[in-house]
């Protein structure tokens, strides 16, 4: 047996300890390799034996795949990342990709960011937020690095990228149509960050069907990140002053981190009370959505069979045509 202290253990060494071959060894550590089950406990047992593991990036080198993703993320007040972050990440390593974390934090830094990720030979780079626009996802496919440039949870009409997402134009009719059922009358939309490249549809449909509906045009007000602080304060200012016949009667916000931080406004900062004075919808079905405090009538999005949609295209089985049309559910709780 080979002296672990001292030697680097390789494939010729589980080879020999197995009684099998180094090439046997090879294809026992591949997810997807035709190899008996037989044979692949008896090398991962010698593997364990001599602690020994495969150089994962030597074996990219050598295939032209290396089964890493990378995960552009921004936003992290937004609690829905991290729901996301923990679907993509078990789903992914499920069908054999590990993912790179990266933390975009501003604008000007996507740009650095989706660079770094193409320079690691990334099967993919998966962008999850509101900080990159068109001029950023045109110089990182321009490098030619990064194979297949995957906008999730946004649409983007750049032709190069592919979007997976939910039909937030058929979730929003839905919720449009709810609000517009219950008997509300005054509404107020709470919009995200009014990006101009890779975006959500919900306020545009919001405001076309409301008026459509109504005659009415609906009132609207956004703020600069996906953050319940930035909601409360935003909130608060919106109906500072205003009478009981003036304020809104539901406040219909982008996401759940807005509708959350729009309800605790309402309630703290005025003593009003939620739906009776003012309902919320949110949109995302975070789980403290569920809490006694919010009770938020909300939109699931489809996150499994959205992530189910991105291993689909990572292993080259589908087309990019029907991504953007995932179809999730309403969820109807207290708060309107």
């Amino acid at each position: 047996m080979a002296d672990r202290a001292n030697d680097n253990i390789t494939a010729d060494d589980v080879a020999r300890v197995a009684g099998v071959s180094r090439w046997t060894v090879n294809r026992a550590f591949k997810k997807d390799a035709s190899i008996s089950a037989a044979t692949r406990a008896r090398v991962m047992e010698a593997a364990g034996q001599l602690g020994y593991a495969p150089d994962l990036l030597a074996a990219s080198l050598a295939s032209d795949r290396s089964n890493l993703v990378a995960l552009l993320v921004d936003d992290f007040a937004n609690p829905h990342k991290l729901v996301m972050m923990e679907r993509l990440t078990r789903i992914l390593r499920q069908h054999g990709w590990d993912t790179l974390l990266v933390n975009t934090l501003d604008r000007n830094d996507a740009t650095v960011a989706l660079m770094n990720a193409s320079q690691r030979r990334v099967d993919a780079a998966v962008l999850i937020g509101v900080n990159f626009d068109d001029q950023e996802l045109e110089t990182a496919l321009g490098a030619r690095r990064i194979r297949k440039l995957i906008v999730f949870a946004r649409f983007s009409a750049n032709p190069n990228t592919i979007s997976i997402c939910c039909d937030d134009r058929a979730a929003m009719l839905q919720m449009t149509d709810h609000v517009i059922g219950k008997g509300y009358r005054r509404p107020l939309f709470l919009a995200g960050p009014q990006t101009l490249s890779a975006h959500l549809m919900r306020k545009e449909t919001f405001l076309a069907r409301w008026q459509a509906a109504t005659g009415t045009i609906a009132a609207f007000t956004s703020v600069a990140r996906y953050d319940p602080t930035l909601a409360y304060a935003t909130v608060t200012t919106h109906l500072t002053g205003l009478s009981a016949d003036r304020r809104p009667d539901v406040i219909v916000c982008e996401n759940d981190a807005l509708a959350m931080g729009a309800i605790d406004a309402i309630r703290y900062e005025f003593g009003l009370r939620t739906p009776d004075d003012i309902a919320v919808t949110g949109f995302d079905d975070v789980p403290q959505t569920t809490s006694p405090n919010y009770r938020l009538t909300t939109y699931r999005q489809p996150l499994t069979a959205m992530v189910e949609g991105l291993v689909s295209v990572l292993k080259g089985e589908t087309e990019s045509a029907d991504l953007s049309l995932f179809q999730g559910r309403m969820v109807i709780r207290d708060s309107a």
